[in-house]
């Protein structure tokens, strides 16, 4: 890209500055000259509370993508979308349905997208672009849109359905990633990955003609990962060559340390208020 990108985590897990709130969720903002677009939009509203304290203008925004469905990355949207009117959406129409998740104890939770947000998207669809292929969101700033589950190690990370009585597991496929090209190599975005880390990265490498992968931040979604999960996860980083890793969010913190002790020197931080041009 010739203009720089300035990545900003407006609301993940932790917090690492004053003044900072934080949730379970997640939420980048890309600063690309004077063009600006949202990666989700966490929880709740509280990317309202964080945009000012670091000095993001949210109103600028001329495009708001959703990584997928889940409320803890949708929560917000209802907030950017009238914090930044002119923002266009950007969604796979997955992202849209019911989701539930079964907690240890059995029981049933909807963890989707706000129905009355969902279903005002769906009745007035102007200004939205469905993302089931990819699509270039600003110049040079592409989502992957559906990405193919080619190995066999990797599931969506937990119990996940599309009915309230979890006889319907969700495939997610409405999982996607961020990514754009430097002269160093590709960024990559990550909401969850809730298609596999792995298969994101080699889609994602395979669409920018054998690209090399420089960084990775986001949510891995490895909390629940087998040990085998975790072994072949880090022999693909290792393939890849990737030089950074941001691992945020849902990545959990067994994984989170097997990361930072495999690639010492090469994993940053990624709470609100993080902060990496490119």
């Amino acid at each position: 890209m010739g203009e720089s990108v300035v990545i900003t985590v407006l609301v993940e897990n932790t917090v690492h500055a004053r003044g900072l709130r934080a949730e379970h969720g997640l939420s980048f903002h890309l600063q690309v000259g004077s063009r600006s677009l949202l990666f989700d939009t966490g929880q709740s509203n509280l990317l309202l509370h964080n945009a000012p304290k670091l000095r993001i203008s949210l109103a600028g925004a001329g495009a708001i993508v959703l990584s997928h469905g889940h409320n803890d990355h949708t929560g917000g949207l209802q907030a950017a979308r009238e914090a930044a009117p002119q923002a266009r959406l950007f969604l796979h129409r997955a992202a849209l349905s019911q989701k539930f998740i079964r907690d240890p104890d059995g029981t049933m939770r909807p963890i989707g997208m706000d129905p009355a947000t969902a279903d005002a998207i769906s009745k007035a669809p102007t200004g939205v672009t469905w993302t089931a292929k990819p699509a270039e969101i600003l110049d040079g700033i592409f989502a992957t849109g559906e990405i193919p589950r080619q190995n066999t190690f990797e599931d969506t990370g937990g119990p996940f359905f599309r009915d309230p009585a979890g006889a319907h597991p969700d495939p997610l496929l409405d999982d996607q990633a961020l990514f754009f090209d430097t002269a160093d190599g590709l960024v990559v975005l990550l909401g969850c990955a809730h298609s596999g880390v792995v298969n994101n990265l080699d889609y994602i490498h395979r669409l920018t003609g054998g690209r090399p992968i420089h960084t990775v931040m986001g949510g891995l979604h490895l909390l629940n990962a087998s040990p085998e999960r975790m072994d072949k996860t880090i022999a693909a980083f290792r393939r890849l060559g990737i030089q950074r890793l941001a691992p945020a969010h849902c990545t959990g913190l067994p994984a989170l340390a097997q990361l930072w002790t495999a690639f010492p020197g090469r994993c940053l931080a990624c709470g609100v208020g993080a902060r990496q041009t490119f």
